[in-house]
């Protein structure tokens, strides 16, 4: 008599665990933050809510982990590491391309919606705002600082510029009209910023 096959628990596992990432970024996008629970994502999932506090404290972390997984499949599907910042040898053309992408991402409901619950609870939540930042913001973050690193070695940037101050002058725009819908977010705005910003830095 042929033996059962034995279940595989960590592929069970990885099915669940995608399972309640779907759930969380859904229901975000139908009722908003507020009303999501995580009740409601163990009935959307089909698991228990038992399952769901065996590997998280509360839902902003279930919403935290899916949206960062999202980006990481996003990234993956197109061929790329996620967050990735290119560096060709021209500056410009660089920063123009990674802002650009991230207007596409936040243009994007599946982005956007999250990240706007992240972003507003953050603000109330203080543990989980060091978290978004610690590993969200602060990779991608560290990724700009690198390139205008690399930047400074080829005599691009003046060597006097601190890449973590400098950094601010074409993201922080970015993140401020986003977040507070003061003007449209395009590629000409980004494009812009990038023009403005690097003629500041450049050698003098």
């Amino acid at each position: 008599m042929a033996k059962k096959p034995v279940p595989d628990a960590s592929r069970r596992s990885d099915r669940s665990r995608r399972a309640i990432y779907d759930a969380a970024l859904a229901l975000v996008g139908e009722v908003g933050y507020p009303r999501t629970t995580i009740e409601g994502i163990a009935a959307h999932a089909g698991v228990g809510k038992q399952t769901i506090y065996r590997w998280w404290a509360s839902k902003a972390d279930v919403l935290l982990e899916a949206f960062l997984d999202l980006g990481e499949r996003t990234a993956r599907e197109a061929g790329q590491e996620a967050y990735d910042l290119p560096d060709t040898g021209d500056l410009a053309a660089d920063l123009k391309h990674v802002l650009r992408a991230t207007v596409d991402e936040l243009r994007d409901p599946r982005f956007e919606v999250p990240a706007r619950a992240l972003a507003a609870e953050g603000l109330v939540n203080p543990q989980l705002g060091a978290e978004v930042v610690a590993h969200l913001l602060e990779p991608q973050l560290q990724r700009y600082v690198q390139r205008l690193r690399t930047a400074q070695q080829a005599g691009a940037v003046r060597p006097d510029i601190d890449p973590r101050i400098a950094l601010e002058l074409f993201v922080s725009p970015v993140a401020q009209r986003w977040l507070q819908r003061t003007g449209p977010l395009t590629h000409a705005y980004t494009d812009t910023l990038v023009d403005y910003a690097l003629h500041g830095l450049a050698p003098r």
